[in-house]
């Protein structure tokens, strides 16, 4: 199968004739023509509804299309990525970080990023909440949980299940967690995610989903906080182990429910479309992916 072909195909989805699209591509009509029935031939469908008058995409053909639109779109970004790896990176870039992992180990981890590459320039936006690209001038945003919106692009930096933990002071004073009934009898510290507060626990237990509402006396508009009430003894904190790494390798946290598996918290990196995917926004994330793995 011929990269041109694929290329044709969508140009002549999105122009509607053939003719258009031959004289876009700088191909002669009969070229395209021999181009679209090669990429039919191969695939052994019908992708277009001809007749004297009209060309229009066949029901296969609208599916393959999409298809189509995301590899071409793929190579782009593989290109863009090789160019990165060979150009002096500079510029600025406007991110938005989660309160919690910015301050406590993205912040550094940019700290690094700056110095291999001293032209670069950042502008950080810290919040909980869900930053607005326009109206925030926000260029990529790094966010917990898979993005709702179906036309932003994002990438997974890593994988991160919330984890159940609690101070050794606390758990001394009020005792360890070991069932899920058993939640309703302690402190749980929530915070505001999306201005929604996070006061329904999920758990999966072989695979199924296990809800549990939890109640408390203390919330706050920022995830950090609720660490640090936590880390304090004031109670039980259900938050991503990425956030909670360092607490946790140092014993600061202690982690309970462990038969159960938390909830999905991984991390992405999200930009408002494809043509915002520059090679400083591909350096980043891999910058990202390579340390969060050493985290983890």
């Amino acid at each position: 199968m011929q990269l041109n072909d694929l290329i044709l195909f969508v140009r002549v989805a999105d122009c509607g004739s053939l003719t258009a699209a031959a004289a876009e591509l700088e191909i002669s009509t009969a070229v395209a023509s021999a181009g679209l029935k090669r990429l039919e031939k191969q695939l052994d469908t019908v992708l277009f509804i001809r007749s004297t008058r009209s060309l229009r995409l066949s029901q296969p053909g609208e599916h393959y299309l999409s298809y189509c639109r995301s590899a071409l779109d793929d190579l782009r970004l593989g290109e863009q990525a090789l160019a990165s790896a060979k150009a002096q990176i500079s510029g600025k870039l406007s991110i938005a970080l989660p309160s919690d992992a910015g301050r406590n180990f993205v912040l550094s981890w940019l700290d690094l990023l700056m110095d291999e590459h001293p032209q670069l320039q950042l502008r950080l936006h810290l919040a909980d909440s869900i930053t607005d690209f326009y109206h925030d001038k926000i260029d990529v945003a790094l966010r917990t949980g898979t993005p709702k919106d179906s036309n932003l692009v994002a990438f997974k930096i890593c994988s991160a299940p919330r984890v159940l933990c609690a101070s050794p002071d606390y758990i001394a004073k009020h005792g360890k967690v070991t069932q899920l009934s058993e939640l309703s009898q302690h402190n749980c510290l929530f915070f505001k995610l999306d201005d929604r507060t996070h006061d329904q626990w999920q758990f999966y237990l072989d695979g199924q989903p296990h809800k549990v509402r939890v109640s408390g006396n203390r919330m706050c508009n920022d995830a950090e906080v609720a660490r640090k009430w936590a880390l304090a003894g004031k109670g039980v904190v259900y938050k991503s182990a990425i956030d909670l790494a360092d607490d946790l390798a140092t014993g600061s946290l202690t982690p309970m429910l462990t038969q159960y598996t938390g909830e999905a918290a991984d991390l992405y990196l999200v930009c408002p479309g494809r043509q915002h995917v520059t090679p400083l926004v591909i350096l980043l994330r891999e910058h990202l992916r390579q340390l969060c793995q050493q985290r983890m």
